[in-house]
């Protein structure tokens, strides 16, 4: 069974940084590409980042720059680290798993609130 689960989100002051994490059961994580999305409330989900399984790594516009991508692949773990957190960045965080075409698996999402 296929488990992705992830942690770190939470209330954070504007200008703040957040880790989020996720880790990963049940594939073989280092064959994975690794994806962070997120969906704020009444938008539809976009791509914020990916590290691929080599590790090359791609940012949305809007976090390149603060966010930084990165996985431990000995630990099965992929993280999201968020740094001058922006009001505009609050919405529910999912790590995605990808091997080819017919292997894509999701978390159950963490929230990222950034408010003073």
């Amino acid at each position: 069974q296929v488990q992705l689960v992830e942690s770190g989100g939470g209330l954070v002051q504007p200008g703040g940084s957040l880790r989020l994490s996720c880790t990963a059961s049940g594939i073989v994580f280092n064959f994975y590409d690794m994806n962070w999305y997120r969906q704020a409330q009444g938008k539809q989900r976009e791509l914020v980042a990916t590290i691929i399984s080599g590790g090359m790594t791609n940012y949305s516009d809007s976090v390149k720059g603060r966010f930084a991508i990165s996985r431990d692949n000995a630990k099965k773990t992929l993280y999201l680290q968020m740094n001058t957190l922006k009001p505009e960045d609050t919405a529910v965080y999912y790590c995605n798993a990808v091997f080819g075409r017919s292997r894509n698996f999701w978390g159950q999402g963490t929230q990222v609130t950034v408010s003073s």
